[in-house]
């Protein structure tokens, strides 16, 4: 029995309207083969049924697959557009996220952290550059705490406002290691919607959507 080619899996580069142009055609094409072997087949040697349903199913497979992988890009573009507009509706919010960097502003900088229970915490705070502004070692409880710096370093020299990034690592009593999350506070200043995700800039720092906790109602 006479065959028509395979049809040809659609790459990135190739639109989903080709891709179904060549599948009516290369069905066409399949059709007019199989009507004209039926026409002038052999009465003592007949087609094989089983081979030409065979090739209809696969057809059918193929057509059925282009049609969910149109319906999937629609709902991946949907989706985007969905994410899109969730991340603009954050510009200008006051928000809290997981991290670990915070705006020195007017003497104040202040973070919130989390142990799983009591322990003994080294904090560090740097600045941009990675230069130590601070550090210094206090007992936590289990929990959230918020933790606030006046910008002024162990020596007593006051540090010019900016972005500083504090660090944490704690020890129970049995020295044992003990894991602290820090969360932060800023506002979003604007979003990069070429990213996907999109990303929300916090803090001169870049974080997705799903690292948002909480909306701080403004004062």
């Amino acid at each position: 029995m006479t065959t028509v080619p395979p049809v040809a899996s659609g790459s990135s580069t190739v639109s989903g309207a080709l891709d179904n142009q060549m599948i009516a055609g290369n069905f066409t094409t399949f059709l007019t083969l199989l009507t004209t072997q039926l026409k002038n087949q052999n009465p003592l040697d007949p087609l094989d049924t089983n081979q030409f349903t065979q090739q209809l199913v696969q057809f059918a497979q193929v057509e059925q697959q282009m049609k969910s992988n149109d319906q999937l890009s629609t709902l991946v573009s949907l989706e985007k557009t969905a994410q899109s507009t969730a991340a603009l509706s954050y510009v200008g919010q006051t928000v809290v996220v997981d991290g670990s960097t915070a705006q020195l502003k007017g003497g104040t900088a202040s973070w919130a952290f989390n142990a799983a229970k009591p322990a003994t915490a080294n904090i560090v705070i740097k600045d941009a550059s990675g230069a130590t502004a601070y550090s210094g070692t206090f007992a936590v409880n289990p929990g959230d705490q918020q933790f606030i710096w006046d910008g002024r370093g162990n020596d007593g020299r006051l540090w010019p406002d900016g972005a500083y990034t504090m660090s944490v690592d704690a020890l129970d009593a049995g020295k044992q290691p003990v894991a602290v999350s820090t969360q932060v506070q800023g506002t979003v200043d604007s979003v990069d919607l070429t990213q996907n995700p999109p990303v929300l800039s916090i803090n001169g720092q870049n974080y997705t959507m799903d690292k948002i906790k909480r909306i701080v109602r403004a004062s």
